[in-house]
């Protein structure tokens, strides 16, 4: 049996690309095995976040400028560039960023002239950082042209220079915008240095309104299988990824569903059509309510809340809540892990109920 070493090492050598036909196999079996029919479609979205604090354009000044010091650190250690030592502003960034989150803090507090002076102050401190951190992305430029004209310097630390101050210059862009502009709908803004992909994603939640990640579609036939996921790369409307649903199940069962259901956000005459011209019976979308709906109708939505309880139980069991894998392979890695353990438990516990009864 091998340790947990190597089997976290042979996790992370499997691509997100293999973990598809690893389900597909799954659900083959599961047909073989008569452990479901697909006779049943049901499709919800989920919020996966990825592994990042609370995004503030301060914080994200000072993660640019300690991860750029590091890495020239690490490149005068191994070749030596330049004879003055990398200067390290990391604390300076800190102490300015400590007093704007001071002052964000109580920003509710006090009379309307407390209010001016402390918003003056947090002006001048963005400045502040924002001037610092501009130093810090010239002297990594600098330290990348001398790279290039190296020869035995390894490649990825001049990468990695070239791609944080990309980065960093974006939050440098996005921070003046907000902070002199008073832009507070700066397009295509970054939220983390280390996850760039991470998007701002807003379901209503009353608990938690705003979730930093990626949106994922989940699929299930009967007995609570997931069939199928996919990792949106960009957020897209619940409503465009019904069609790919229905579009996948017959490659997965060779036919339609004989019925596809779906919460309110999958709800539009043009969804409903769409099932039915793809030959499936009965279709359950509600819009709105106050309507009378047949027997079948009421009880497919009460199946469909099942929907909340896979969620649920893919969040706290197999940590489908957050992301520990960084990029978007890492998250389409993590995510299809815990699919397809979650899919093994519950075609061993179908057959193995089979097997006792």
């Amino acid at each position: 049996m091998p340790d947990a070493k190597t089997l976290i090492r042979l996790a992370q050598l499997l691509g997100p690309e293999t973990l598809t036909p690893i389900l597909e196999r799954l659900v083959h079996i599961a047909r073989q095995r008569r452990v479901t029919r697909g006779a049943r479609l049901r499709v919800d979205t989920t919020v996966v976040e990825t592994n990042i604090h609370y995004p503030t354009d301060s914080s994200l000044l000072a993660d640019g400028v300690r991860v750029l010091t590091r890495t020239m650190r690490r490149v005068a250690e191994r070749v030596g560039i330049g004879t003055r030592p990398v200067r390290d502003r990391s604390r300076s960034v800190r102490r300015r960023v400590f007093e704007i989150d001071q002052l964000t803090r109580a920003a509710g507090r006090g009379s309307a002239a407390t209010h001016a002076r402390r918003t003056s102050r947090v002006t001048m401190l963005y400045r502040e950082v924002m001037t610092i951190t501009g130093a810090v992305v010239r002297d990594a430029e600098r330290v990348r042209q001398r790279l290039t004209s190296r020869q035995d310097v390894v490649a990825t630390l001049g990468r990695r220079l070239e791609d944080t101050a990309a980065l960093v210059r974006r939050v440098l862009a996005q921070t003046r915008a907000r902070v002199l502009h008073g832009d507070t709908h700066y397009p295509d803004k970054l939220l983390s240095i280390f996850e760039p992909q991470t998007e701002v994603i807003r379901k209503g939640k009353a608990a938690k309104p705003t979730e930093f990640g990626k949106v994922v579609k989940l699929q299930e036939a009967e007995h609570q299988l997931i069939t199928d996921y996919t990792v949106c790369p960009t957020r897209v409307p619940d409503g465009e990824l019904w069609g790919p649903a229905l579009d996948r199940h017959p490659q997965l069962f060779g036919r339609a569903p004989k019925l596809a259901v779906a919460d309110s956000s999958f709800s539009s005459r043009a969804n409903a059509l769409a099932a039915e011209a793809r030959g499936v019976r009965r279709v359950a979308l509600p819009q709105g309510r106050g309507q009378s709906r047949p027997r079948w109708f009421r009880r497919a939505l009460r199946w469909r809340t099942g929907c909340e309880g896979r969620i649920s139980v893919l969040k706290r069991r197999h940590g489908l809540n957050r992301s520990r894998y960084r990029g978007e392979e890492g998250i389409e890695r993590w995510v299809g892990f815990g699919v397809v353990a979650d899919t093994l438990i519950n075609m061993g516990r179908v057959l193995a109920s089979r097997r006792n009864g």
